[in-house]
């Protein structure tokens, strides 16, 4: 059940989008996974062994500053992902930190929130977090900007995991499109999303997303989005996921 507190949160969120810092709901537990490369955040809410559980993947994060040169901690300033992962009244619910985001781990390097992003690392890593949560129950990926990438390489790369529905928020499915739009460096560590995995989905788009355009988006997809009229990529007035 949602709590009056957290009801008039997630209404106030989906007019307004995101603002500010958000503590999780008491009914979310703070895990740290550890894999074979990297350490991964995660707020866990699991209530059912037999239902989906709905995994968010959040976003590149605060991987360059203002400058455009990379940061020392890629951990977003925002809590957009969470906040969705904590509206969401679903019975297992998962919010997914990138690697190297809200944890101190000794095997994250620069690389690893800029050219290595989408690395084979990063993506199996998201995998084995996502293994040892949903333990065989069928899962909704749910990944938004950089996120929809990892989430898109892992339904690629992971057939083990049983994918019900992949949805997409503001999504990057092909880096290399992306970065040549904006005449940036190359991703040159990074896996790319060749082909669109051939699952049930939903890819939502920002009518004024100037992070991820709707003229790339478009090419993607083939015209096949939800437009959200009034968002931008970082904030989603009236999106229902579900």
């Amino acid at each position: 059940m949602v709590s009056g507190a957290l009801r008039l949160f997630c209404a106030g969120f989906l007019l307004t989008g995101c603002a500010g810092s958000y503590r999780m709901p008491d009914n979310y537990q703070h895990t740290v996974v550890s894999t074979k490369y990297f350490q991964i955040a995660t707020w866990q809410k699991i209530t059912d062994n037999k239902s989906p559980v709905h995994i968010y993947i959040e976003g590149d994060g605060a991987a360059f500053n203002s400058r455009g040169r990379p940061t020392s901690d890629p951990t977003p300033h925002g809590e957009l992902v969470r906040s969705w992962a904590a509206c969401d009244i679903s019975q297992n619910v998962v919010y997914v930190a990138r690697p190297c985001q809200y944890v101190s781990d000794e095997h994250c390097t620069v690389d690893d929130w800029t050219t290595a992003r989408f690395s084979a690392m990063a993506v199996d890593s998201i995998a084995d977090t996502i293994i040892k949560i949903a333990q065989k129950r069928p899962v909704v990926l749910i990944g938004y900007s950089g996120g929809a990438m990892i989430s898109g390489l892992i339904i690629n790369r992971h057939p083990e995991i049983k994918v019900k529905e992949w949805v997409t928020i503001a999504g990057v499915l092909n880096h290399n499109d992306w970065t040549e739009y904006f005449g940036d460096a190359p991703l040159s560590d990074s896996l790319d999303l060749n082909t669109l995995p051939r699952v049930p989905q939903r890819h939502f788009v920002a009518e004024n997303d100037n992070v991820v355009p709707n003229s790339l988006s478009r090419k993607w997809l083939d015209d096949n989005l939800i437009v959200i009229g009034g968002a931008t990529h970082s904030e989603f007035p009236n999106i229902k996921l579900f």
